[in-house]
């Protein structure tokens, strides 16, 4: 390696060579987690709901995880949706307008014992979802 008193351009160019191999930073560079994430890198994003949906967990649990199928505004594709808490799939009908967020999983993607989703359902026509579970807020009639 390079180590003399003019050797900084070298030092620099095989640093920026070498990044290359590091998994992250050329996925960060070539935009590859945008093309692929269906918001396109954005933290949040609004859809229509098309239908609710029951997923079953993975074992060892036994449960029917309340989801919903939406299809995203900003580009049409469709993904399904977690409805976090007690009795919230009762506040949201088709045709309603939610916002959705990643669900937090590793690399982002899916959560727990929720197979093959990795999103989840924050507010629901522009009320919060946690809000009308705790029975805080009403749902408005669109």
């Amino acid at each position: 390696m390079s180590k003399g008193l003019y050797a900084v351009r070298k030092l620099k160019k095989d640093r920026q060579k070498y990044r290359w191999s590091d998994s992250a930073y050329s996925r960060r560079m070539l935009h590859l987690g945008q093309k692929a994430s269906p918001l396109e890198g954005a933290p949040q994003g609004r859809g229509i709901v098309l239908e609710k949906v029951g997923v079953e967990a993975k074992q060892p649990n036994s449960a029917i995880r309340k989801c919903v199928r939406i299809q995203l505004i900003k580009n049409g594709r469709q993904v399904t949706a977690f409805c976090p808490g007690d009795g919230a799939i009762n506040f949201i009908d088709e045709h309603d307008e939610v916002l959705v967020e990643g669900i937090g999983g590793r690399m982002g993607g899916s959560y727990g014992d929720i197979p093959g989703v990795g999103w989840k359902v924050i507010a629901v026509n522009n009320v919060s979802l946690p809000e009308m579970v705790a029975g805080r807020k009403e749902k408005p009639i669109r």
